[in-house]
């Protein structure tokens, strides 16, 4: 792995920790509470707030995985760099793409 690359890695994944620290303690909270789904969509509908948290979550997410993904595509596959870089952006790509609507889900409705 080059090390622009390297360094986006280790960026997200520094970016996630809390955010996973955030989104389970977010579940922990709502169950206790004994929320349902609907209870808590309605507490985020229209956040702007929610919608850039997840938002960034998703991003990060993405780059991430795409990231590893290349990685591991290079490693265990015959595909060569250039194919494994474009299947790993391919699949960044669909991710966000999922991701964001989830997000827009979660706010709008």
């Amino acid at each position: 792995m080059n090390v622009r690359l390297y360094v986006w890695q280790r960026a997200t994944a520094a970016i996630m920790a809390p955010l996973v620290l955030v989104h389970i303690a977010v579940i922990f909270y709502a169950t206790r509470q004994g929320l349902t789904a609907a209870d808590i969509l309605s507490r985020t509908h229209g956040s702007a707030i929610w919608a850039s948290y997840y938002g960034l979550f998703v991003a990060a997410a993405s780059i991430h995985a795409s990231i590893g993904m290349r990685n591991v595509l290079i490693e265990w596959s015959p595909l060569d760099e250039r194919r494994a870089g474009l299947l790993a952006v391919a699949l960044g790509l669909l991710l966000a793409l999922l991701g964001f609507h989830a997000v827009i889900a979660l706010v709008v409705t």
